[in-house]
């Protein structure tokens, strides 16, 4: 992290900001970020052009490597993104689109989101949906703070195989408010229903779980949320959305709020970003739902209009009233996934998935037929799973690097004791013939 960029303010400006904001001096202000990852000053000579500056910041972006065979996973996938959705969304009606306020003017817009949003609720099997969130985590939170509002209890019951990105961004939204965040180790790499049961109480606002979860384990929490409800909590779920193509779906196990990352809905990699979250809901809660949710509905002449239904945010309302502080969507974003869902349409999604489970099938039984290589997990996978290797991950998917592959995530960065494990992913993407080829990689490195 470069500690400054071009700033305008001169040092006495610079000096009275500290002082504002009680700081003591631009180190102080960065002590919380570790010495390691600070940079005093971008690594460029002076005096150079533009042309120059960017010659050689080209030149440093090519020492990425792009050209890796990916297997990695955890939450963001490498899955085809059709032509059309890039082409739709480069028009400019649709990239300087303005936020939809007057629906008389935005109809497209409107009805873009409108779609978006049907084509969750079909996905999930839930009644309602709103018009996209930020990411990922940010829904999740987004979800258990929609449960504190409905049930008005405080304690939040999670499973440790919810996604651990996900759990340290909970911890840091959460940390000043008056919602305590309870963590429930995993058994064999799935939820410990029992202990979750155990837990219920009185005060329990949700449980929390992922489908599939961090380890990429399935598993039917039916029983789990009934055992929820029955003591007035609610069930929050966070889905992979192409996993629903094949799997039992959220609404079919009781959940009652179901958030995701849309990044695998027409989305790239795109080393991060921007991605896109989703939520959907029950009718019942839906006055307690955050963000945005188009409606259609119908003028004096009968002609179809899609206006914005519900939008309990702090620039319509009361701000003690609001039901979030999100401000807008991932418009563009959700727009792609609205493209790519009516695009593959249902029997595609399926199509799509089940592609997913049956590459990850063949990569289990090729990476586990290597001496020293075995099944960290006995749950059901879906498109990943986990490996003990003979040796430490980071060093051997390092290794794998090296050879061009991507082989995987090593486990050990979030969960201690599972410096040996390895999460690999699979997607439509790769080829039996790629998977053979990093088998045999992986067997010459660990031989």
């Amino acid at each position: 992290m470069a500690r400054m960029s071009y700033v305008a303010h001169v040092a006495a400006d610079r000096a009275e900001m500290l002082r504002a904001i009680g700081v003591a001096s631009e180190d102080a202000l960065y002590a919380a970020v570790p010495a390691a990852l600070q940079q005093a000053r971008l690594n460029l000579p002076e005096g150079q052009s533009e042309v120059e500056v960017e010659r050689l910041v080209r030149a440093m972006a090519q020492r990425n490597r792009t050209d890796l065979l990916c297997f990695l996973g955890g939450g963001f996938y490498d899955h085809y993104v059709p032509a059309a959705v890039d082409a739709i969304l480069s028009r400019g009606e649709v990239l300087t689109a303005y936020t939809p306020y007057q629906p008389e003017v935005a109809q497209g817009t409107l009805q873009a989101a409108f779609e978006f949003q049907s084509g969750l609720c079909r996905l999930t099997d839930m009644e309602v949906a709103n018009a996209s969130l930020y990411e990922g985590g940010t829904a999740l939170y987004e979800a258990i703070m929609m449960a504190v509002r409905t049930t008005d209890r405080w304690r939040v019951l999670i499973d440790d195989g919810v996604s651990p990105i996900y759990r340290m961004m909970l911890h840091t939204y959460l940390a000043n408010m008056p919602v305590t965040l309870e963590e429930v180790p995993r058994v064999n790499g799935v939820v410990d229903t029992a202990a979750m049961q155990a837990r219920l109480g009185k005060e329990v606002a949700c449980v929390v779980v992922q489908y599939p979860n961090f380890f990429g384990c399935i598993e039917d929490h039916t029983a789990l949320f009934a055992a929820a409800h029955a003591a007035g909590a609610l069930a929050v779920m966070s889905v992979y959305p192409i996993a629903l193509g094949i799997l039992k779906t959220p609404g079919a196990m009781g959940a009652d709020i179901v958030t995701g990352e849309g990044q695998s809905l027409g989305l790239p990699l795109c080393f991060g970003g921007p991605y896109l979250g989703f939520m959907a809901t029950r009718k019942q809660y839906v006055r307690k739902m955050p963000g945005r949710i188009v409606g259609m509905a119908h003028d004096q002449q009968g002609r179809r209009g899609f206006v914005l239904t519900l939008q309990a945010r702090e620039q319509h309302i009361r701000r003690e009233k609001a039901t979030s502080n999100i401000c807008t969507n991932q418009n563009l974003c959700a727009l792609a996934a609205a493209v790519y869902m009516a695009l593959l349409g249902k029997e595609g999604v399926q199509e799509v998935a089940q592609y997913c489970a049956d590459n990850a099938s063949y990569a289990y039984s090729k990476l586990t037929a290597i001496a020293g290589v075995t099944r960290t997990f006995p749950a059901t996978f879906f498109n990943e799973f986990c490996i003990t290797l003979p040796g430490d991950a980071r060093e051997i998917i390092g290794d794998l690097v090296d050879r061009g592959f991507a082989a995987g995530f090593p486990v050990g960065r979030y969960y201690a004791g599972m410096e040996r494990v390895a999460l690999v992913a699979l997607t439509e993407m790769r080829t039996k013939e790629e998977i053979d080829r990093l088998a045999a990689a992986l067997e010459a490195v660990v031989s």
